[in-house]
């Protein structure tokens, strides 16, 4: 029995002398592992079709564990993507986000169309680093561990709210500033920005334009709060840190 879905490729490993397995996301049978028979010689009509961050068509056969991946057809590409090692970077980063913290078989249409967007937005020039933030969001909320950002994490309240606690999971408002000595101070513009990317969807957005400085405050919150509440090591934002700094330098 064959079925035919569409998927973007997370993740692929090799398998054996000549396969691989990969890891597509769909928006019908959620995260799947697959394995492509062929798919390492050069010559083989799998080798095209199973790249990381392919977005294609798939005929697989289900299995109790892999699936197999008869024949597919590309989507998109993402050529840009490929011709350039900062938004290879980012997307690098928003397809091991993905698969760490979306389990298997887990059915979300929604985390799937956001993806597809956010890496579309990607390959069209647009601000990798804010799209990979707005993301980050919509996982974290996926996950269970997001943020509070609309109001104080500690009183409720909706105004005057001045700073982020890590430890306490969200945003602090003037009267609630003593609750952790370790808070990041927050302004104005950042706290309605945090806001926004947590419930703004990926093809809302236009030409969103974020200062340097407030980018910098935005993404020393998401590093740290990841770091406390998400748990898994990344080693693709590790890489991405490590391309920003070198960029930073010249």
């Amino acid at each position: 029995m064959f079925e035919k879905v569409e998927g973007f490729i997370l993740r692929t490993q090799d398998y054996g002398e000549t396969h691989k397995i990969v890891t597509l996301l769909t928006p019908t049978l959620g995260k799947i592992g697959a394995i492509a028979r062929g798919a390492k010689k050069t010559k083989s009509r799998m080798a095209a079709i199973t790249q990381p961050f392919i977005h294609g068509s798939f005929l697989i056969q289900p299995g109790s564990s892999l699936a197999t991946i008869q024949q597919g057809e590309v989507l998109t590409s993402f050529r840009k993507i490929r011709e350039d090692i900062f938004k290879t970077a980012y997307t690098s980063y928003l397809a091991e986000l993905t698969d760490k913290l979306i389990d298997q078989k887990k059915y979300n249409p929604f985390i799937y169309k956001q993806l597809v967007h956010t890496v579309e937005l990607i390959n069209d020039d647009k601000d990798a680093e804010i799209l990979s933030m707005i993301y980050e969001w919509k996982m974290y909320k996926e996950a269970g561990f997001a943020p509070v950002v609309t109001q104080c994490v500690s009183c409720g309240n909706k105004q005057d709210l001045k700073a982020f606690s890590i430890a306490n999971g969200g945003m602090l408002c003037r009267n609630c500033l003593t609750k952790d000595e370790n808070k990041i101070t927050v302004p104005e513009k950042v706290a309605k920005l945090m806001a926004i990317f947590a419930w703004v969807e990926v093809e809302q957005i236009g030409n969103i334009s974020v200062k340097s400085e407030n980018k910098v405050i935005i993404q020393r919150i998401m590093d740290q709060y990841y770091e406390e509440h998400g748990g898994y090591y990344l080693k693709s934002k590790r890489f991405l840190k490590q391309m920003n700094q070198l960029n930073d330098n010249f």
